[in-house]
């Protein structure tokens, strides 16, 4: 079959372009910006790329076209003449989910944050287990060097396949979120707060598509939850027929000693559940007080793995902060449904790389450490921070700011801004292209902040303020225009 993609150069459309060039297909695409590392990833597994959605593309007589997300309509005169003559189009998807994933074991990574780093973690489990998996998730795993695959070489017809499961909308013509159409077996749902301004109304539209993904979970199936977030409590009361296991210590009680809480330390790793059940039974649907997962911190990178009282296993890694523990819990969990014993899940996080753009270092020059993270929205900023200030203690962190997703251009979450910023000792702001008061949102951060529309002389600022020992992060969940390559060479010049 030939496959023509329209919008391929997105993270999620190229990861659908390789896997179906790794399932025998015939594939091509085009997109309004195809340019590296994208275009040669595609193009080094033989996919011929196209500039633009010219009609002239028709002459490709494609035996079906599968539509991003990135698609709208009266924008692309391709999609336009595609529709006027009645040419056979679907979402990618539903490509993925008729092609690909069908009687595949689906375990799926949802959630607000972390969806890309838990997809990864949970993707190198079954991988360093011998599971073999195929996955696509929105990011470059640095286990494995590329975002998607049909299957690993050591299992090839593995039945396993995880993906990352996003809310946001399908397409143009199914406003329902990707995540509906992947009739997961196995769920994490790691966290919901409001997001994606550009499409939801509230939080309560986005429960709502988060319990549609429950609706799809069968009765065999198992459902990882964040035992903090009460938006999945709401979920999840609306109706659930899945097994349901939940991760994170609940806060102490104001009587002390909540349940769930860090509880007794067992005495020695001997104690370890040994069990190796292929498909281990979940746990019951169960209210609060019910086992849940939880980690108990030994050092800044060792932490102790517990499913109610029983030890489960130790992870010892190089990642930071407790949203990563979190996710770290998520994986561990959903990886034990699909067979794995805890032990060897712990063991695996050990070798886990993370993925890129996600507390990347770029580079180091003159005692100057350049971060490069994905973080975009203030609950993610105020964790990746959190994460950072844990790991470098009094060292001066200097914060770099592109307020670039469509929720944030909107100004739908500014007011929250400048607190996620508080563990920053300076916070540099590029307020191009956004079209509300960026100095207005930052200015409970006094002189701590300063905001720069152009990005040479935000690029000069931070040379400027930058001194040995610091630590600069840069957060976008875009390219920012090369940032971190101009600053490492003005640092070095």
């Amino acid at each position: 079959m030939h496959l023509h993609i329209l919008g391929i150069c997105g993270t999620f459309m190229g990861g659908i372009a390789v896997i179906a060039r790794q399932a025998g297909h015939t594939v091509t695409g085009c997109d309004a910006n195809v340019y590296p590392p994208m275009s040669t990833q595609l193009e080094a597994q033989g996919i011929r790329l196209i500039e633009g959605f010219g009609v002239e593309q028709l002459a490709l007589e494609p035996d079906i076209w599968v539509v991003g997300n990135v698609v709208a309509r009266g924008k692309q005169p391709l999609m336009e003449e595609i529709l006027n003559r009645g040419l056979p189009y679907i979402s990618g998807p539903q490509w993925l989910a008729e092609n690909v994933l069908q009687n595949k074991w689906v375990l799926a990574a949802a959630g607000t944050h972390g969806k890309t780093t838990t997809a990864s973690m949970l993707a190198w489990i079954l991988e360093d287990c011998g599971l073999s998996p195929g996955y696509l998730i929105g990011g470059v795993p640095m286990n494995f060097g590329v975002s998607a695959r049909l299957a690993g070489t050591s299992v090839p017809d593995s039945p396993f396949f995880v993906i990352e499961a996003d809310e946001y909308d399908t397409a143009f013509f199914d406003k329902r979120s990707k995540f509906v159409h992947y009739h997961p077996r196995t769920a994490i749902l790691n966290n919901l707060e409001y997001d994606h301004a550009d499409i939801f109304p509230d939080l309560a539209a986005i429960e709502t598509q988060f319990h549609h993904l429950v609706r799809t979970v069968p009765g065999n199936g198992l459902i990882v939850a964040n035992g903090r977030e009460e938006s999945l409590d709401r979920v999840i009361q609306r109706g659930c027929w899945t097994p349901v296991e939940r991760f994170g210590a609940l806060p102490p009680s104001p009587t002390g000693g909540g349940a769930g809480g860090e509880g007794a330390r067992m005495d020695s790793a001997a104690s370890v559940e040994q069990a190796s059940v292929p498909h281990p039974q979940p746990l019951p649907r169960g209210g609060r007080g019910a086992p849940r997962w939880r980690a108990e911190v030994i050092t800044d990178s060792t932490f102790d793995v517990y499913l109610g009282d029983r030890l489960q296993g130790r992870v010892e890694w190089s990642l930071q902060g407790e949203h990563n523990r979190m996710n770290a819990l998520a994986a561990i969990a959903a990886a034990r449904h699909a067979g794995v014993p805890s032990r060897d899940a712990c063991a695996a996080l050990g070798r886990f790389e993370n993925v890129k753009r996600r507390m990347e270092v770029r580079g180091e020059i003159k005692g100057v450490k350049i971060f490069d993270d994905f973080a975009h929205h203030p609950t993610a900023i105020a964790t990746t921070l959190a994460g950072l200030r844990a790991n470098v203690g009094g060292a001066r962190i200097l914060a770099v700011l592109e307020p670039r997703s469509n929720t944030m251009k909107l100004g739908v979450m500014k007011a929250a801004l400048a607190d996620s910023l508080r563990e920053a000792d300076h916070v540099f702001c590029y307020s191009g292209g956004i079209d509300w008061d960026a100095a207005g949102a930052l200015a409970p951060l006094g002189e701590q902040a300063s905001i720069h529309a152009d990005l040479d002389e935000l690029v000069e600022a931070i040379a400027d303020a930058a001194r040995p020992g610091d630590q600069v992060l840069v957060m976008s969940n875009g390219g920012f225009g090369g940032i971190h390559e101009r600053l490492l060479r003005r640092l070095g010049a």
